[in-house]
């Protein structure tokens, strides 16, 4: 990862289950690629978290096409987890 994306992206075990954030807020690299991968580009996710900058946006997808196949790992089992929970909820 370059300097200046370790300086914008950041995990803490503690934080958003230590997923990698854009640091200074909760919003997480999965969440950013997830709308990138919806077909929104950079500009559109940027009206979703206007606390970020758009630079911001692009070295969380600058991390996400570096390390495509982790992320999509991630996504897949951040998606499968809440299908377990609906699944859950919808039983009771």
């Amino acid at each position: 990862m370059s300097t200046q994306i370790q300086l914008t992206l950041t995990e803490t075990p503690d934080v958003c289950g230590g997923r990698l954030r854009v640091a200074g807020t909760r919003v997480t690299v999965n969440q950013i690629a997830w709308l990138y991968k919806q077909g929104e580009p950079p500009e559109e996710i940027a009206q979703h978290f206007p606390q970020l900058h758009l630079a911001q946006i692009y070295a969380a997808l600058a991390h996400y096409h570096a390390n495509r196949e982790q992320v999509e790992e991630a996504l897949e089992a951040e998606r499968s987890a809440a299908e377990k929970l609906r699944a859950e909820f919808q039983g009771q």
